[in-house]
């Protein structure tokens, strides 16, 4: 089996490594199944680091190819790790960041997750900001196709105050070779305005919006529920 250098990937082999490295995430957060509910309704932590903590857990429970290769990253779980395809395999920096909040419609992005460039309008203003991340990451003299995803767990609180977990949405992050794909111009991209007030001098954010990411690609944003009456974590994949 020939070892792919990321350089010379196409955009469609990008895209499929991408929905093929979504779907381990899926099947991590399903297997996982009614464990992450117990584990928000229990934990006195706060529900940042619950969710930083399931997020590490369960992707560390389903194993996969990985590189014995230390990778950097401001995100809760990063693996150097090969992609296997049926003609080749492909390095891969895989860095996935999880986020708990009360709502399900789009999740904070920091620049440093993020390859691609943010263009967006803010208030009449055509914003281009570049992502930290490199398309292609190199460790050790050898390069790695760089991917984000996340893993985003919304809840809600009940009258004590204990947190009840109702819903998990998975979604891939385009690389910033994708850009033309998804974001190619300030009106015409997935991202929503972030909650930076630059005038207070706080670093620039940005929102990644799941409705408008999942118009592009439908599979780029998957979602489970958990029903607290059955004890069931629910959901199959969507193409």
């Amino acid at each position: 089996m020939t070892e792919k250098n990321p350089i010379d990937l196409s955009l469609n082999e990008i895209e499929e490594i991408e929905k093929l490295t979504l779907r381990w995430v899926f099947q991590a957060v399903i297997n996982f199944g009614m464990e992450a509910h117990e584990i928000f309704l229990k934990s006195p932590d706060s529900v940042k680091d619950i969710a930083e903590d399931i997020t590490r857990e369960l992707l560390d429970r389903l194993s996969g190819f990985n590189v014995q290769q230390r990778i950097y990253g401001t995100v809760d779980y990063k693996k150097a790790r090969y992609v296997i395809l049926p003609e080749q395999i492909v390095r891969q920096a895989l860095f996935v960041d999880s986020k708990a909040e009360k709502e399900n419609r789009s999740a904070t992005i920091q620049m440093s997750q993020t390859s691609m460039w943010i263009k967006q309008q803010r208030s009449g203003d055509n914003i281009i900001e570049k992502g930290f991340l490199p398309e292609i990451s190199e460790y050790g003299e050898k390069n790695y196709l760089t991917t984000t995803c996340l893993v985003h767990f919304m809840y809600n609180d009940d009258s004590d105050g204990v947190h009840h977990l109702h819903e998990v949405t998975i979604a891939a992050i385009p690389n910033g070779r994708l850009q033309d794909r998804y974001n190619p111009t300030a009106k015409d991209g997935i991202w929503l305005a972030g909650r930076n007030a630059p005038t207070l001098g706080e670093d620039f954010r940005v929102r990644v919006s799941f409705i408008r990411l999942k118009s592009k690609a439908a599979w780029r944003v998957q979602k489970l529920s958990y029903d607290e009456s059955k004890m069931e974590c629910i959901g199959s994949w969507q193409s």
